[in-house]
């Protein structure tokens, strides 16, 4: 039985194929682009016609890789960049009627849903834990242990929207980030007063941004072959301090970061660094398994 996932997220498009065997999955192939369909989202809630048609293009080369792989059950989410859209749906459409692709627009509750249980596979739950996945349009919160998701909540502070409200300035001076500050005060209230009554200590960050974060701090792991590991909290302070004071010009010469997360690995920053701040953590770990993994799961028979 093969399986395959289309994750269409505001910044990248993923595809997974897995092979069930009895109730293990083994990964055939996997793949990403960074389509940018959010691309100047926030200007007029649409997604423009050249992400549209980016989006489009991946789609289809998607469905060649699925027809070649001749998977039997394909399961395609879209999150905050369709769902957000006043143009989502026709998307969706196009989507269906140019690559056969059915895309199911998931809200932010289902989308935290399947983060956890993605999260859950990797391994890196052992205590009280606030997993956090920045996406582009949305980054999803979600308390836990080892056995329970206790809360959970999605929110539209995703790293490409930040960056188009508040990203003014190169580098980033004191007062844009101070807006960003007040924004996020403004937005995760509930947030901070569950986690006060929950008081988690380990943040567990789910893949993207965190990915970035664990390889350029240390350049030995490999990402594609770990499902979890430690991120040292002083050496990611440290890592952090200097992307923000960076420009973008001397991030783009950083090795270890990609050209899609140059400037978006700043609001990643600020937004981790935010709640490791708020919320008094004292540990990060990254989980490689995220949404992806969690909708893959799902699909087992």
């Amino acid at each position: 039985m093969k399986l395959a996932v289309i994750d269409l997220g505001t910044n990248t498009f993923h595809l997974i194929i897995a092979e069930q065997h009895a109730s293990e999955l083994h990964v055939l192939y996997k793949t990403n682009q960074p389509v940018k369909l959010g691309e100047n989202i926030t200007a007029n809630n649409l997604i423009i016609p050249t992400a549209f048609k980016r989006g489009l293009t991946c789609l289809k080369e998607f469905r060649a890789e699925l027809d070649k792989h001749e998977v039997d059950v394909i399961k395609a989410t879209a999150t905050s960049g369709v769902r957000s859209a006043k143009n989502g749906l026709d998307f969706v459409e196009a989507a269906k009627k140019q690559a056969n692709i059915e895309i199911d627009i998931i809200d932010g509750d289902e989308e935290a849903q399947y983060i956890y249980e993605g999260v859950k596979c990797s391994g890196a739950i052992k205590d009280k834990s606030l997993i956090m996945d920045i996406g582009g349009g949305s980054t999803e919160f979600i308390l836990c242990d080892e056995d329970t998701l206790v809360w959970k909540k999605s929110y539209n502070i995703g790293a490409a929207r930040l960056m188009q409200r508040f990203f003014k300035s190169d580098p980033i001076n004191e007062a844009d980030q101070q807006s960003i500050i007040e924004h996020l005060d403004e937005e995760l209230k509930a947030l901070k007063v569950i986690c006060a009554a929950y008081k988690p200590k380990t943040l567990i960050g789910s893949a993207g941004a965190f990915e970035t974060f664990a390889g350029m701090i240390s350049p030995k792991i490999d990402v594609a072959k770990i499902s979890t590991a430690n991120i040292s909290l002083p050496a990611y302070t440290e890592l952090a301090s200097t992307l923000i004071k960076a420009t973008h010009n001397e991030r783009a010469n950083m090795k270890g970061l990609i050209p899609l997360r140059v400037d978006m690995i700043v609001m990643a920053s600020l937004l981790t660094n935010y709640i490791i701040n708020s919320i008094d953590i004292k540990k990060i770990k990254l989980s490689t398994y995220d949404l992806k993994m969690g909708v893959l799961q799902s699909l087992k028979v």
